[in-house]
Formats: C-alpha cells, structure tokens, sequence
C-alpha cells in the first residue's frame, strides 16, 4: 500500500468518525420544534399576562373617569342651584379624578401598545413554528437519503479498495514461490548415480518390451505368448 492510499484511508476514516460524533439531525430538528412550542407557551404567557395589565388600566381608567364625570354632574348642580362654593369644591374633585384618569388613560394606551406589539410577535412565532412543522418530515427524509448517500459512497470505496485482493495474489505467488523452492531443494538432494541405475533398468523395460512386440508381430499371434 502506497503511502498516498494510508494517508486517504486515515482521512476517510476520520471523516467517518467526525459524521458518527455529529448531531442527529432528525433528533435535533424534533428538538429544536419543542424549543419553539416552549417558547411559544411562554410568549403566550406574557401575552396574557400584558393583556390583563390593559384591563385593568382600562377599568382603572374608566373608574376614574367615572367619578370626573359625577362630580361635574354635581358641579353643573351646584351652580344650577347658585351654589358656587359647592361648585367649586366640585370641580376640585372633578379635576383630580379627572387628572387621575388621564394618567391610567396614558398608561393604557401605552399598555395597548407593547400588547399589538407581542399579538404581532406571537402570529410571526406560531408562523414559524408552523413553516418549521411542515419542513420537519421533508428535513428528516433529507437527512435519510444523505446518510443513505454517504453509505453507498462508502460502499463504493470498499468494492473499489483492491488493497485486499492485491495482498491476495502476492500470498499466492508466495505459495508458487515456496512450491518451486521445494521441489528444487528435492532435486538437488536426488543422487546421480540412482537416476542412472533408474535409467538402465528402464532401458531394459524397453529393450524386453520390444523383443515381445516382434515376437508377436513375427508369430502372428493375437496377444502375447504365454508364460
């Protein structure tokens, strides 16, 4: 193996390693989805909660106005009546639940305010969070194929990693290798003198196999002679 083909293995396996540490992507999409209901819960709280703080300074409000417009019934009959003292002392009422009602109105209007602002956050969140649940299934399917994709890609290297069958074939050639070493080393240990001896007495196999040949050929017999 080539240093080129370690150094690629090494990668490829680091990367394999960093993708099996990395987030789950399905997990932490459906995670993400419960941040987002919980925060939609405590937005909805703060809504409510602004939404009753409005209503009671509208009431507050309106309880003060009330009472200014009472005392300026009662003012109006005071001087109906030439009762101008009287109708003094009604209009210093009148003015002071009058300047008190003015000020919840203030506070209400700017109440009413920060409440349409969080009304207008709440319908962007509850968007959201409603795009998101659409996108989660088509995410997670996303994620499916990728991790599908990065299976075969890997696959794909392992068919095409001859490393193995490489290795294979010299262990083979090996064997031949040893095989020929062997039967050299049986050559050499063979001696001389036996193999002419082993000559000769083939020789004289052949010469009586001939004589019999003739024999039959000249006698004109149908196998060889008996014994």
């Amino acid at each position: 193996m080539t240093l080129l083909e370690r150094v690629t293995q090494l990668v490829r396996a680091n990367i394999n390693d960093m993708l099996d540490k990395a987030e789950d992507p399905e997990k932490m999409i459906k995670q993400y989805l419960i941040d987002m209901h919980n925060q939609l819960i405590q937005v909805k709280t703060q809504v409510a909660a602004a939404m009753a703080d409005q209503q009671k300074l509208y009431q507050r409000y309106m309880d003060a106005q009330n009472q200014a417009n009472d005392w300026q019934h009662k003012a109006e009959l005071a001087v109906q009546k030439n009762e101008d003292e009287l109708a003094k002392q009604a209009l210093q009422r009148r003015n002071s639940f009058q300047e008190t009602a003015d000020g919840f109105k203030a506070q209400y209007e700017e109440q009413k305010k920060e409440v349409d602002i969080l009304k207008d956050s709440l319908s962007k969140l509850e968007a959201k969070i409603q795009e998101a649940e659409t996108k989660k299934d088509l995410l997670i399917a996303r994620a499916h194929v990728a991790d599908t994709q990065t299976m075969v890609h890997a696959t794909a290297d392992r068919l095409h990693d001859a490393s193995a069958f490489e290795g294979f074939e010299r262990m083979e050639d090996k064997v031949r290798e040893k095989e020929a070493m062997a039967a050299a080393s049986a050559e050499l240990e063979r001696d001389p003198l036996e193999d002419k001896f082993a000559a000769l007495e083939n020789t004289d196999d052949l010469d009586r196999q001939l004589a019999e040949l003739k024999e039959k050929v000249k006698g004109g017999g149908s196998g060889p002679s008996a014994a």
